[in-house]
């Protein structure tokens, strides 16, 4: 189908994420939203994360190429180790490594489809902000890039060169302090704020996932990054239904079977991502938290460094038998927010998790724990749709004590559960206006078009 111009000349777009399912679904889902419109995308990533990315929908398969680029053996690197979640907390930066060795296949990749006879080269090659030499290579072929930010506007008008929130008016100490790691080089012998400050000098404007709808103070504050034109593309919010993501399989057939079987709007959802590094003795204080609250819940306890008996508290599951579980293996997160049991979402407040629980107009319980999830955090509390769970700005740590009292105000108690729950549907509405984000990718693609190298 046309985009709203009404052009049907067709772009070529090769879309390029870092090696992070929180970043490369949400590129599928960009893809396919621009295959809709008729428009070629070429999603470029490794072999196994390829494999692991859920069918292209059928209708659209002629439109989407998903092309696998060797990831380099890195010495340290475990193999296989394609993702963040396959990476042992502390490897990041051997990661990062390995994903510069992509720098000679992508330009391969892209020397033939330039040198392809009978056809034009890509019109745009999107580069999410880790991966520099991607840029580096559309320089070369005079194609022009954009720098895929999957970020709030609210996190992109506090970045600074390092990418860092840790000048920002009321960032909090520990916040500050871990974001000066993005200056450290590391082994790979590039910084972050390296890498994001050569993508951005190197890309012709910033796509930005967020709208004015949902932040109205901070996207007109973001319409330009260090110089760049920002083009919000709407906020990529998935299908209500889970869609193509609808398949149970055997653990998500447990959890929905277990939900089935609770009161309406009485469970807690707890689920802190699939890449996000909990020390035990932060998961053993979240357990005593859940406990020590009372309610109902369903813990998505994903990644345990170790046996799930050896990571969770002594007896801590036979002692909440009966109005808990614990689930280690994958599950079907848009399934679960969707299901009538579930009242509350305790999230780590990542950008996906964040728009998938608002989807369905779940007030949440927040614990972030690294990179944008605590700015994240601090915008959905100033939208009072919930609370963070209280944390010692020297360390970082949390109690049981602060996460029950979390729990308890956003679930139980009377007039706080009723306020954030007005207030979550209210974004709810937002997020569902399947009309309005599908208007900012019309948008999107005519910024897209018009645009001449």
């Amino acid at each position: 189908m046309d985009d709203e111009t009404g052009s049907s000349t067709q772009l070529h777009v090769v879309i390029c994420p870092w090696l992070a399912f929180g970043h490369m679904l949400p590129c599928l889902d960009l893809a396919e939203r621009l295959a809709s419109r008729g428009h070629r995308v070429s999603l470029v990533s490794t072999p196994r994360n390829i494999a692991r990315l859920p069918p292209v929908r059928p209708a659209l398969a002629q439109l989407v190429d998903l092309v696998a680029l060797p990831l380099p053996r890195v010495v340290g690197l475990p193999d296989g180790a394609e993702s963040t979640h396959d990476v042992p907390f502390g490897m990041f930066d051997l990661h990062l490594k390995a994903s510069d060795g992509l720098a000679a296949p992508f330009a391969e990749f892209l020397e033939s489809l330039c040198g392809e006879p009978g056809r034009k080269k890509p019109d745009w090659i999107i580069v999410d902000y880790f991966n520099h030499w991607a840029a580096a290579v559309a320089i070369k072929h005079e194609v022009p890039c954009a720098l895929l930010a999957l970020l709030a506007a609210t996190v992109v008008t506090a970045l600074d060169i390092r990418l860092s929130v840790s000048r920002s008016a009321g960032a909090p100490k520990l916040e500050t302090a871990k974001t000066e790691l993005v200056s450290v080089q590391g082994v790979s012998g590039t910084s972050i704020a390296e890498r994001v400050t050569s993508t951005l000098e190197r890309c012709n404007l910033v796509a930005m996932r967020s709208c004015v709808e949902w932040e109205p103070e901070s996207v007109p504050l973001a319409a330009t990054f260090r110089g760049k034109p920002v083009v919000p593309f709407g906020l990529l919010p998935p299908s209500p239904d889970g869609g193509r993501r609808g398949d149970s399989g055997k653990d998500g057939g447990a959890a929905m079977r277990w939900l089935d079987a609770e009161p309406s709007k009485s469970v807690v959802y707890v689920a802190l991502g699939s890449e996000v590094p909990l020390r035990s003795e932060e998961v053993h204080e979240l357990a005593h938290g859940l406990e020590l609250a009372g309610t109902r819940f369903l813990w998505a306890l994903r990644k345990p460094p170790v046996d799930a008996d050896a990571v969770l508290p002594a007896g801590f599951e036979e002692r909440t038998r009966g109005h808990g579980l614990v689930m280690t293996g994958w599950v079907p997160q848009l399934e679960i927010l969707a299901h009538d049991a579930v009242s509350v979402f305790l999230t780590h407040c990542g950008w996906n998790s964040t728009i998938e629980g608002l989807l369905f107009g779940r007030p949440l319980v927040m614990l972030p724990i690294m990179g944008d999830q605590e700015p994240n955090a601090r915008l959905m509390e100033r939208r009072k749709v919930g609370v963070q769970v209280p944390r010692n700005q020297n360390d970082g740590s949390f109690d049981r004590e602060g996460v029950a009292t979390a729990i308890r105000a956003v679930a139980v108690e009377e007039e706080g559960r009723r306020v954030f729950t007005a207030n979550a549907k209210k974004l709810q509405e937002i997020v569902s206006d399947t009309e309005c984000h599908e208007r900012y990718i019309d948008r999107f693609i005519q910024q897209l078009r018009c645009y001449k190298y």
